[in-house]
């Protein structure tokens, strides 16, 4: 679908009476938790496009309890973060990618498709204001969540007529309780993640709602986090939270770098992107992305 206009022109912002108290920047910050003083939010409806965009104090949403967000999980997000670098100056990583991905979620789930440099620089006016929650530690970020709901007032299925995009932020440290210490993974093939023609490749919430149980199991078992298995002959697609590779030397000798390829089921990661174009210049390995088994995995490990 095409992209809708946002004007930044109109942005308006509402600034906080009362800043809400900052947590201690340490390896005792929760993931998620604590949220920074401003949110922004764009409202959109199928006949009139993209309202004026606003930042206010972050606060509640009032919504109708029919909304397809709700019932449908017609509702999509994007992770992204924010660094202070040695100057003091705020760096966004390689935001445009994150952009991207975000519009083919939305476009996947018939929710309106947005300008992306415009929706950047609504972005960048909210860091502006809550700059002063950009941790400047070494390993820790402010987190930036994008997201997109559908919001009609309807419980028919059919495209959303309105939705409202929004952003909100929190200071964020090592994502593991253990910080940047290796972590177990459980391979996992009794439950699927994504599968051929389905949404593996967006960042839909009914993604991430589907593996709870799976991850509370592997919880349970002392595992951080699931590896999800595809198919009969179990290929490895991707982690919970990650994009996996594994550094090998092939049966024939050669090293190896590979990760699953963007076959629509699994996610394609930023990070992944920035990894495969550092390896293939560094011209110091083999860099492959393909369908790759478990099997294979297990071979070269042993």
């Amino acid at each position: 679908s095409l992209s809708e206009k946002i004007d930044v022109s109109k942005l308006q912002t509402t600034k906080t009476s009362q800043c809400r108290p900052k947590p201690a920047m340490d390896n005792t910050l929760p993931f998620g938790k604590f949220f920074t003083d401003h949110m922004l939010e764009i409202e959109w409806d199928s006949e009139k496009g993209f309202g004026v965009p606003t930042i206010s104090p972050h606060h509640n949403l009032s919504l109708d309890p029919a909304i397809p967000a709700l019932h449908y999980a017609v509702q999509c997000f994007e992770g992204m973060k924010a660094y202070k670098d040695s100057a003091g100056n705020i760096r966004l990583f390689r935001p445009d990618l994150n952009m991207r991905r975000f519009n083919d979620s939305c476009t996947r789930l018939s929710l309106p498709a947005f300008d992306g440099a415009d929706m950047l620089e609504c972005l960048k006016a909210l860091l502006r204001l809550d700059r002063d929650w950009v941790p400047d530690r070494d390993g820790f970020s402010l987190y930036l969540r994008p997201t997109c709901i559908a919001t009609s007032h309807t419980l028919g299925v059919q495209p959303p007529t309105r939705a409202l995009l929004y952003a909100i932020a929190c200071p964020v440290g090592p994502y593991f309780a253990n910080g940047f210490a290796p972590i177990r993974v459980l391979a996992e093939s009794a439950y699927c993640r994504a599968w051929p023609g389905g949404t593996g490749a967006n960042k839909v919430g009914s993604n991430y709602a589907l593996g709870l149980l799976p991850q509370r199991l592997a919880s349970a078992q002392g595992y951080s986090q699931v590896l999800w298995l595809s198919g009969e002959d179990e290929a490895v697609t991707e982690v919970g939270a990650m994009n996996i590779f594994f550094l090998w030397k092939t049966p024939d000798g050669v090293v190896e770098l590979i990760t699953a390829p963007l076959d629509g089921i699994i996610l394609p990661g930023v990070t992944r992107a920035s990894i495969l174009e550092l390896a293939r210049a560094w011209g110091e390995f083999r860099v492959t992305e393909r369908r790759y088994t478990m099997a294979e995995v297990a071979a070269a490990a042993a």
